[in-house]
C-alpha cells in the first residue's frame, strides 16, 4: 500500500511513507458523521474503499452512511459506521477491538473528531478546556493507542486533524487552541517513532471551513475571533478533504488547505510579523467597540 517518499526542501513533503492506492483498503474515519470527516468518508468511498465511521449520534451516522452509499464505487465494498465517544478511554478500546473483528483491521485511520466554542478566557469553563483535551488530544491518543499494532502490521497510515489554530495562538480560542496545539506535538513525536516502523503519519490543519461545527462556532464567537477569520477565508469541506487525501499520495507530514502552508511558513519563519497583524486586527475591533 505504501512506499518511501523523498524529501524536498519547502514542500512540507515528508520521507514518511506515501498511499499509492485507496481500493480496497479498510478506512476507519473517528468523527465521521459530518463535516470534514463525513466528506472525507464520502471521497473514499467514491475511491472504493472499505469505511468504517465512528461518532457518537446514531441518527448523524445513519444519515452519513446514507451519503456514502451514494457514493460508493462498487457493490462489494463495505460501509459501515459505530457509535463511539471518543474522550472515554475504555470505550474507545473496547468498540476498536469489535471493529477489528468484525470490520477487519486498518490500513488508514483519520482522527476527525473535534469542535470549537470560542469565547473570552474568563468566559471558558474548566469542564470545556476540559472535554477540550479530552475531545482532541486524549481521542487521538486512545484510538492510535488501540490500533497501532494493526497499522503496524499492515505498513498503514494515520491522519490526525489539527486546525490553523494548532500551530497559531488565536485570540477567542484558548482551550480550543490548546487541545489543537497538543495533537500537533503528539504527531510530531509520533512522525520519527513510526518512521522506522514503516506507519505514515501526517498532520492535518484546516482553516475554518463550512461545516456544521462552524455555524455553532460562530453563534458566540468574540468580534475580534470573527475578524481575524474573516481575513482568512472558508473552505468548503469537499476541499479539505480533498487535500488530505492528496497530501497522503504525496507523503506530505503537514497538509495545510489553501492559504495554511503559507501561514505555517509565516508563523515558523516570521513569527513577530504574523503577531503584528493579529494584533493590528485586534485593536482595530476593540477601537471600534
Amino acid at each position: 500500500m505504501t512506499t518511501r517518499g523523498q524529501v524536498k526542501a519547502g514542500t512540507g513533503e515528508s520521507d514518511t511513507m506515501k498511499v499509492k492506492e485507496f481500493e480496497g483498503k479498510n478506512v476507519y474515519i473517528v468523527g465521521g458523521s459530518s463535516g470534514i470527516g463525513l466528506s472525507t468518508a464520502e471521497l473514499l468511498s467514491s475511491r472504493g474503499s472499505n469505511v468504517l465511521i465512528f461518532a457518537r449520534r446514531k441518527d448523524r451516522l445513519e444519515s452519513a452512511l446514507e451519503r456514502m452509499e451514494g457514493r460508493r464505487k462498487s457493490g462489494v465494498q463495505r460501509l459501515e459506521y459505530a457509535q463511539l465517544d471518543v474522550t472515554r478511554h475504555d470505550e474507545v478500546e473496547k468498540v476498536m477491538g469489535e471493529a477489528v473483528r468484525d470490520f477487519g483491521p486498518p490500513d488508514i485511520l483519520i482522527n476527525s473528531a473535534g469542535r470549537a466554542l470560542p469565547d473570552y478566557f474568563e468566559n471558558i469553563s474548566f469542564e470545556q478546556f476540559d472535554e477540550s483535551m479530552k475531545l482532541h488530544a486524549y481521542g487521538c491518543w486512545s484510538t492510535i493507542k488501540a490500533l497501532l499494532p494493526y497499522l503496524e502490521e499492515r505498513h498503514g497510515y494515520i491522519v490526525n486533524v489539527s486546525s490553523v489554530v494548532g500551530f497559531l495562538g488565536t485570540f477567542g480560542y484558548t482551550d480550543y487552541s490548546a487541545s489543537k496545539f497538543a495533537v500537533m506535538g503528539l504527531t510530531e513525536s509520533l512522525r520519527g517513532e513510526l518512521k522506522p516502523r514503516k506507519v505514515g503519519i501526517s498532520i492535518l490543519c484546516p482553516p475554518d471551513t463550512d461545516t456544521p461545527g462552524f455555524e455553532m462556532e460562530n453563534r458566540n464567537k468574540p468580534p475580534e475571533t470573527a475578524a481575524l477569520g474573516e481575513s482568512a477565508g472558508l473552505l468548503q469541506p469537499e476541499e479539505v478533504a480533498g487535500a488530505l487525501i492528496r497530501g497522503m499520495e504525496k507523503g506530505r507530514f503537514f497538509i495545510g488547505p489553501g492559504s495554511v502552508r503559507m501561514i505555517y511558513l509565516a508563523k515558523r519563519f516570521i513569527p513577530w510579523l504574523v503577531n503584528l497583524v493579529m494584533d493590528m486586527e485586534v485593536r482595530k475591533v476593540q477601537k471600534k467597540a
